[in-house]
């Protein structure tokens, strides 16, 4: 019966430790992956703009009109964005004005959280971004 008991203890210990790790890889940040601004096309347009931040934090965006690079520094639930050159494709004002507001919310960005295939940039503005899982 006490060995009975044991392998009980072990199997409920390993099942606690199995349904943790979902629980902590979902509060990683997740260098690597390609994510989608939760927002709609500007008028006249399908894009929307992405947002794909590599293992050192080095990042490709694709906006409403500009491209460029820029950089993340992410530590526990801090993070930190600097813009580089952005390459400007002949815009509309109305979607360089977009672009521009987008740059500045991230870099106004202090904190960052992870709800699913959600992940959300936190300042003065919240951006939401659903990452993408295919």
């Amino acid at each position: 019966m006490t060995v009975l008991r044991h392998a009980i203890v072990g199997l409920a210990f390993a099942a606690s430790i199995i349904g943790l790790a979902p629980a902590q890889a979902a509060s990683e940040f997740p260098f690597g992956l390609e994510m989608t601004l939760e927002a709609r096309p500007q008028p006249g347009s399908k894009k929307i703009p992405t947002l794909e931040i590599g293992d050192n934090g080095e990042a490709t965006l694709d906006l409403w009109c500009k491209a460029g690079k820029g950089q993340f520094s992410v530590a526990n639930d801090t993070v930190i964005f600097v813009p580089g050159a952005m390459e400007d494709r002949g815009c509309t004002p109305e979607r360089a004005q977009a672009d521009d507001a987008l740059l500045n919310a991230l870099g106004a960005a202090a904190t960052w959280k992870r709800q699913g295939d959600f992940i959300s940039f936190i300042g003065a503005t919240t951006l939401r971004f659903r990452l993408s899982t295919n």
